[in-house]
């Protein structure tokens, strides 16, 4: 699978995984799947509070030479937390083993993923003194509201950030700027809408916060690299072929 967040590209198989700190806009492409041989994945949604638990209790310290406070990264899988995953997958399959293993069995994924060289990672959005939570806020807010206007001023202000703080701990985070950010989120919902919905492009450009068609087609084109229309039709021809874009 491939995901794009921003002009990065992560790329995983079945040896790796994807860990996501903060919800970012991002494009994904499933690369095989068949009737054969269907696309099959594990996604375990990880509670801050449960984390905050396992930190506590394995004494974990941050590393003081972190620097890298981006929201997501792709890291190899190792054996023991493959091992857990495997045993807790399995607990789909026995309902009343997994009413008192399965709890354990989270925090022992958690506690493995602090192990790995995502720990540092994980543990960022726990501290509440650092920039992060004030960014996961912000975030929180444009996903919300994304078809508003952006005042950049005003959203900084509400933090207690200055704007140039603000700007530097956003990108340091999602890879984007807010405008940016904002941006990949309307495109992002207009693909989906033309896709689920079969909206035309104008009433999708309206509908996620553009005051003018062709503006929109012009930002989608630099985006998707072809006008919302080829784009979609392309994606409909793609997905029915085995290859699936979200």
């Amino acid at each position: 699978k491939v995901v794009f967040v921003g002009d990065t590209r992560y790329q995983y198989d079945p040896f790796n995984y994807f860990l996501s700190t903060i919800a970012v806009p991002r494009v994904s492409q499933v690369l095989e799947a068949s009737q054969e041989q269907p696309y099959l994945s594990f996604r375990l949604e990880l509670d801050p509070t449960l984390v905050g638990s396992v930190v506590v209790e394995a004494g974990y310290v941050i590393p003081s030479n972190n620097t890298d406070t981006r929201a997501i990264d792709v890291s190899a899988l190792n054996v023991e937390l493959l091992d857990a995953v495997l045993r807790l997958v399995r607990l789909l399959d026995a309902p009343e083993e997994a009413r008192i293993l399965m709890p354990l069995i989270k925090r022992e994924i958690i506690y493995r993923l602090l192990k790995s060289d995502q720990g540092s990672r994980l543990v960022h959005l726990l501290a509440s003194g650092g920039y992060t939570s004030n960014i996961a806020r912000a975030i929180k807010r444009l996903c919300q509201g994304f078809d508003q206007s952006l005042r950049v001023e005003e959203l900084a202000q509400e933090l207690g950030m200055s704007v140039s703080s603000f700007h530097q701990h956003f990108k340091a985070v999602t890879a984007m700027s807010p405008l940016q950010f904002q941006k990949r989120l309307r495109l992002q919902e207009a693909r989906r809408l033309m896709l689920s919905e079969d909206l035309d492009a104008t009433s999708t450009a309206y509908r996620v916060g553009y005051n003018d068609a062709s503006h929109f087609s012009r930002e989608y084109k630099s985006l998707f690299g072809e006008p919302p229309v080829r784009d979609v039709q392309r994606l409909r021809e793609e997905n029915d072929e085995g290859s699936i874009i979200s």
